[in-house]
């Protein structure tokens, strides 16, 4: 959900300069016929401070320091050097000449040759040290952490600043700042300010960091924001082959794979910091895949990295991120270690990636320092904490913060915490947030109590026809211990009230025990997932699509109700016990779940009466979540999810009517194959042990909807296939773009390729074939049925299209041998 508020976010954001910066250039570097030179580099001249142009041959450069000459340079062109005049230096245009001798440069005509090339000599060495810098040298290590997450609108202009949306704010723009990286203005809207103790062990695999201190200012307590600030925490180790953003998989200059992806040249050597190093500068092969641009310095005994620079290209596959940049330092300790001491990270989110669009950057910076080395701690300390949350931490005094920040706060820093505090008690800009808020999260705020979601408020079903829906949930907080659900429906098409009632509380924080229950009365569509839980207000899409192919009449009225405790003894690792009662009956008279009670199949039976104890177990290893109260939302994320559910079916008690075992196994595991993209795999097994009617058995769920729905089978119709055991295998693959972008003519397109297959086995014992009175035919797929897809997905960034074909069963009466489905989506 946090990617729906950063997109809506960037909708709202749509001269003052800093005099720190001592030296400002600006401008593109073009050649003789006037065509922009990409991928120049673009350094002040004695030193080791440069950038490297975009696809557009466009720069921004600055420094603290002051600085009279720039040196321009590219592979095939004579270097050229630029005398500023005055210490900030905007628009230029530099031509530069093609080379006239080998002499004057090395040239390598289009890409750079992948045989003798010194920048590959050094590139791997590097390969063959990665392991033996840095902290893979030592068995365990300790450090302190300092980081500070920013969010800032930029490209303001005075049009923007003079927007009536503004009026009664104007007092905000005092806090602009331009951009060292960018040289566009900014003002920031978000902070937060973290300490931490980070402890890792080498031996063991293990990593702990452990936050001693929290800080935020502007849109405090909102759970997407801080969601999506957790996000850009994800680390990152550069000497790595392959670097994850945004749910992307980046190439790293440092891969194994880059002399495939990019070129490089090297451009000089110099002394950094007493310490002989090479520079050399990187670029991609090929444009819109998920590469990177800049430059590094090496040391020449080493080969570890001192300094790296790189900005994703401008061509790369990736929706509402118009540069990220990232900014590397290391220091030099014992004469041969080279450690990380800095790192910035800035991301510029943006509707497009037009030059003078206006967007938000998220930024992220931080320092290590106090590094200790070899001081083993007992496996025991690196155990996850479940559900850990000291108050303290988040209500350190300002005497603190001046006392343990790794560096002094400017005088314009401690002024937009000044800013943002102001900012929220100022109504217009309240009501703006809660816009924003409702957009994002489908929930109307109030004073302890949310209104929502809207966005399930409109449906339509056969039955029902034309469906209203109101809810709503109490809400102190993000951390509320406890937590009240409520809501109500009605049909205009059989006159009915429905309506669901739930409850949260959660009895102890350490380990997450909590207990839960609830009732609902509502129209279900049986048989939209495999895999199923007695969660009382989960109600599937399928029940009320407002389009869908074919008939949806096969609905069932159902009376739910329910009591559970959960427990989380080890991180991520959740156990639930429980127990339900329900009715089932059909909601339609052109559908039935009749079933035989006699032997002698003489006496029916029309409704299903079901007392049901169930435990299930869910490990999602590598799952992150956010906030620490009975309910948690999910950083997005992909992680593995590994949930097993045993029932048992009770006769008589509460006259209910089967008695029966039930076991059921879900799994799914992400993979990313580094530029190929992104696969899953998903596995579904159950079976029933026992004599059970229609409304209790396994249906193979199908999708009669216009969109593409998780775990079903696009060609399948409602009820075409039942079983009382199954097994189901998926897979899908989604290549980002791989294929697409070596396609001239497709490549501006951005269009992303999605493969899948899909198959289930299953049967019905002849016990539940006989007791069968619903005229519903028992077919199950005991000759294995499956279909495939192919799809394109970012179409205009937020449409994917899908088309299906049965692989098999293709002469059953009504089926659909091929489908075209749809869906909408914010991704990166």
């Amino acid at each position: 959900m946090k990617k729906y508020l950063l997109i809506l976010t960037l909708f709202f954001c749509g001269v003052f300069h800093n005099v720190l910066a001592q030296t400002k250039i600006s401008g593109i570097v073009v050649d003789k016929q006037n065509q922009p030179i990409p991928f120049a580099n673009v350094v002040f001249k004695g030193s080791s401070e440069g950038i490297v142009t975009n696809e557009d041959g466009n720069f921004y450069l600055e420094s603290q320091k002051t600085y009279t000459v720039v040196l321009i340079s590219s592979v095939g062109f004579s270097e050229r050097e630029i005398t500023l005049e005055k210490a900030v230096n905007y628009n230029f245009k530099i031509t530069l000449n093609e080379a006239e001798s080998l002499n004057e440069v090395v040239v390598f005509a289009g890409k750079t040759s992948k045989k003798n090339n010194p920048a590959l000599d050094i590139l791997r060495k590097i390969w063959e040290r990665k392991r033996k810098n840095g902290l893979y040298q030592f068995d365990q290590y300790q450090m302190e952490k300092y980081e500070k997450i920013e969010f800032d609108m930029n490209s303001i202009d005075s049009a923007f600043m003079k927007n009536k949306i503004f009026k009664g704010m104007e007092f905000i723009f005092n806090q602009m700042d331009t951009s060292r990286v960018t040289g566009k203005t900014y003002l920031p809207i978000f902070i937060n300010e973290s300490l931490n103790d980070v402890y890792g062990d080498n031996v063991l695999k293990k990593v702990k960091d452990k936050i001693k201190a929290s800080k935020t200012s502007g849109f405090n307590g909102n759970q997407q924001i801080l969601a999506f600030v957790k996000d850009l925490y994800s680390d990152y180790n550069i000497y790595n082959n392959h670097l994850t953003f945004f749910d992307k998989s980046f190439t790293s200059p440092l891969s194994k794979t880059g002399i495939d992806v990019y070129n490089y040249v090297l451009r000089d050597s110099a002394y950094i910091d007493k310490k002989w190093c090479y520079n050399i500068v990187f670029y991609p092969r090929r444009k819109n895949e998920l590469t990177f641009k800049g430059d590094f310095w090496v040391n020449d005994s080493t080969y570890a990295i001192k300094k790296i620079n790189m900005a994703v290209t401008k061509s790369a596959n990736i929706n509402w991120v118009k540069d990220i940049y990232i900014e590397q330092e290391f220091e030099v300790v014992s004469d041969s270690v080279f450690l990380l001491t800095k790192d910035y990270l800035m991301s510029d989110f943006a509707l497009n990636k037009k030059e003078d669009s206006k967007g938000v950057y998220g930024k992220r910076t931080t320092y290590f320092r106090n590094h200790q080395f070899n001081k083993p701690l007992p496996a025991s300390f690196y155990k996850d904490e479940v559900n850990y949350m000291d108050d303290e931490v988040y209500n350190k005094s300002e005497e603190y913060w001046d006392d343990n920040r790794f560096e002094n706060l400017s005088k314009d820093e401690l002024g937009v915490y000044k800013m943002l505090d102001t900012l929220q008690t100022v109504n217009k800009f309240k009501r703006l947030y809660n816009l924003v808020s409702i957009l994002g999260s489908g929930y109307v705020e109030f004073k302890n109590f949310d209104f929502g979601p809207v966005f399930s408020s409109f449906g339509f079903n056969e039955v029902e026809g034309i469906r209203l829906r109101a809810g709503g949930r109490t809400y102190f907080g993000p951390n509320d211990p406890w937590r009240l659900q409520a809501y109500t429906a009605y049909g205009f098409n059989d006159n009915k009230f429905k309506y669901g009632v739930s409850g949260k509380w959660m009895v102890d924080k350490k380990n997450r025990i909590i207990i839960s229950g609830g009732n609902r009365r509502d129209i279900e569509q049986i048989g939209a997932s495999l895999t199923t839980t007695n969660d009382v207000l989960g109600r599937s899409f399928a029940s009320s699509a407002v389009f869908s192919s074919g008939s949806n009449g096969k609905l069932t009225n159902i009376n739910l109700t329910n009591i559970a405790l959960e427990i989380e003894p080890i991180k991520n690792v959740v156990i639930q016990a429980g127990v339900s009662y329900r009715t089932l009956e059909s909601a339609s008279s052109t559908f039935s779940l009749d079933y035989f009670t006699d032997s002698a199949n003489q006496v029916t039976k029309s409704d299903v009466k079901q007392s049901e104890a169930n435990l299930q177990i869910e490990f999602s290893p590598k799952r992150k979540t956010i906030g620490f109260g009975v309910e948690r939302s999910i950083v997005d994320s992909p992680y593995s999810r590994f949930f097993v559910n045993y029932s048992h079916g009770f006769k008589g008690l509460l006259d209910s009517d089967f008695k029966y075992d039930k076991l059921q196994l879900y799994y799914k595991q992400p993979i990313i194959i580094g530029p190929l993209g992104r696969t899953n795999l998903i596995m579904e097994v159950g079976k029933t042990f026992g004599e059970i009617p229609l409304g209790l058995l396994s249906v193979i769920p199908g999708n009669q909807t216009y969109f593409t729905i998780e775990n079903t089978f696009s060609n399948l119709n409602f009820y075409e296939f039942v079983s009382d055991e199954y097994i189901t295998l998926q897979w899908n693959h989604n290549f980002n773009g791989r294929i697409f972008s070596r396609i001239p003519f497709m490549r501006k397109l951005n269009w992303r390729e999605i493969i899948a297959v899909r198959g289930v086995y299953g049967s019905v014992t002849d016990g539940n074939r006989a007791i069968n009175a619903s005229g519903l035919v028992y077919n199950a797929p005991e000759r294995g049925y499956w279909e495939y897809s192919a799809g394109i997905g970012n179409i205009f960034k937020v449409f994917r299209i899908d088309f299906a074909w049965r692989g098999n069963y293709l002469n059953t009466p009504g089926a659909n041998n091929f489908t075209v489905k749809g869906s909408f989506g914010f991704n990166f």
